[in-house]
């Protein structure tokens, strides 16, 4: 048993029950040195585990003074960027129900929400009027009921209210949500604002996606611009996992006649046309609306809504095991 007469024994049999083996002491006279492996804890969890360590090695036999030095291991961090041309595309519903069915296959994912002017990932994950805060000068994420942490704009500023900023600070606004404390999460999803501006370009050169989604609808004029969007990752030397087709089809709920409002097969042709992956079609559906608006994302449950998420997410996350 450890006693008095071996103090370095005694401080590591009180602190085992209590850090789990996060903990490793050294003693040097009356003196406790003790390294806190905090990886994957939010900052709470680790003040808390810090404090629990603190009081336990100060009733250690011998020990007249204890110093803890937190320690974390850098997970390395894989940026897919979700992109579209035009605004009007569904790209942030793709973005929320991209990263939950990662999530689901296994992935560590956050979502940042980087439409500066336009955030709506808050409503789409169920998170709506909660707001971020800040530990150490930096974001904490706010947690979804889907088990992806999330940092949009939208959580920062009322609701409602307009973000009149010139492209610097909304490049600015973005590295913030970036450099967060995104903490064990191995993939971030982030869904880029429409266009082809500051944002883009801040992400590109200083946080360079591992790959780009771009999202579109069937018709001539989205893929136009889905082809500008395109254009800038070749350019900037960012590859281009593939294209989605959103709002591919509609099945009206009560006659079960199809039809193509934006028509179809345009995203897959152009995709074939510019030599780029097609990740598959989500239709224009009633459901995936109604559940996007309840902050219930369909990729969070199974069955039919949920399927063309999960299919589109299986080859993202295939692209991202290769690459």
């Amino acid at each position: 048993m450890a006693s008095a007469s071996n103090p370095a024994a005694a401080l590591d049999a009180l602190l085992g029950p209590v850090a789990a083996g996060r903990a490793t002491a050294r003693v040097t006279g009356d003196q406790a040195s003790i390294i806190l492996d905090v990886t994957g804890l939010p900052p709470a969890a680790r003040d808390a585990l810090e404090a629990d360590v603190r009081a336990a090695a100060a009733t250690a036999p011998g020990i007249a003074a204890v110093r803890i030095a937190q320690t974390t291991e850098r997970v390395a961090q894989r940026i897919v960027a979700v992109a579209s041309g035009k605004g009007g595309v569904g790209k942030s519903t793709l973005s929320a129900n991209l990263a939950i069915a990662l999530a689901r296959s296994g992935r560590r994912v956050g979502m940042i929400d980087a439409d500066i002017y336009g955030p709506s990932q808050p409503r789409l994950l169920g998170v709506e009027g909660i707001r971020a805060e800040a530990h150490d000068k930096k974001l904490v994420p706010v947690a979804t009921p889907h088990g992806v942490p999330l940092l949009s704009m939208g959580q920062l500023v009322p609701a409602g209210q307009a973000i009149a900023w010139r492209g610097p600070m909304a490049a600015g606004a973005l590295t913030q949500l970036v450099d967060a404390h995104w903490q064990s999460a191995d993939t971030l999803v982030v869904d880029l604002p429409p266009g082809t501006g500051d944002v883009q370009l801040t992400m590109i050169q200083k946080h360079r996606p591992a790959g780009a989604v771009i999202v579109s609808t069937p018709q001539d004029l989205a893929l136009i611009d889905a082809t500008r969007a395109i254009d800038l990752f070749v350019k900037a030397g960012v590859p281009v996992i593939g294209l989605v087709e959103n709002m591919a089809g509609y099945v009206c709920p009560h006659c079960g006649e199809a039809s193509d409002p934006f028509g179809n097969g345009g995203a897959e042709a152009k995709a074939q046309a510019l030599g780029i992956p097609f990740l598959g079609r989500i239709p224009l559906a009633l459901a995936i609306r109604t559940a996007s608006d309840a902050g219930l994302p369909p990729a969070a449950g199974n069955g039919a809504p949920a399927d063309p998420f999960m299919s589109i997410a299986g080859k993202v996350g295939d692209w991202l095991a290769r690459n």
